[in-house]
């Protein structure tokens, strides 16, 4: 037996609707960077829920620079844009597979870091010949 699906008119959301949808989709989007998190969802079937599924491809518009520009961990848009992909989605119920998105995670952070810090000891170098060759 089917439900007729009645035309109900949805009321627009408050500016504090939109307000704590914003937060809540913010926080919901930087958790997908926490690869123990994904490992939690898939164990816990959300992954094979289309409802759900439908839900994380929405959430891809976090990936327009006027949303991305709120997030602390951007590395979740790389994790967003996998969690799109059936495959990896079953992969994550293994805690193998967080592992190792955990340890790539380090060591991008620790070449980046290391990169950073020869870039700015560069440029600080540079300033210090600058001020120098001014004094000459």
């Amino acid at each position: 037996m089917s439900v007729a699906r009645q035309n109900v008119p949805i009321a627009p959301e408050t500016e504090e609707q939109q307000k704590l949808r914003f937060q809540v989709e913010l926080e919901f989007v930087q958790c997908l960077a926490n690869p123990n998190y994904l490992t939690f969802l898939a164990q816990r079937g959300y992954f094979k829920d289309q409802a759900f599924i439908n839900y994380l491809h929405y959430l891809l518009y976090w990936k327009d620079s006027k949303y991305a520009k709120y997030l602390k961990y951007p590395q979740c848009l790389y994790l967003l844009e996998l969690v799109q992909y059936e495959h990896f989605r079953k992969e994550l119920v293994n805690a193998q597979c967080a592992k190792f998105i955990d340890d790539q995670q380090l060591l991008h952070w620790q070449h980046y870091q290391r990169k950073r810090v020869a870039l700015l000891q560069q440029q600080a170098d540079q300033l210090a010949q600058q001020a120098k060759d001014k004094q000459s």
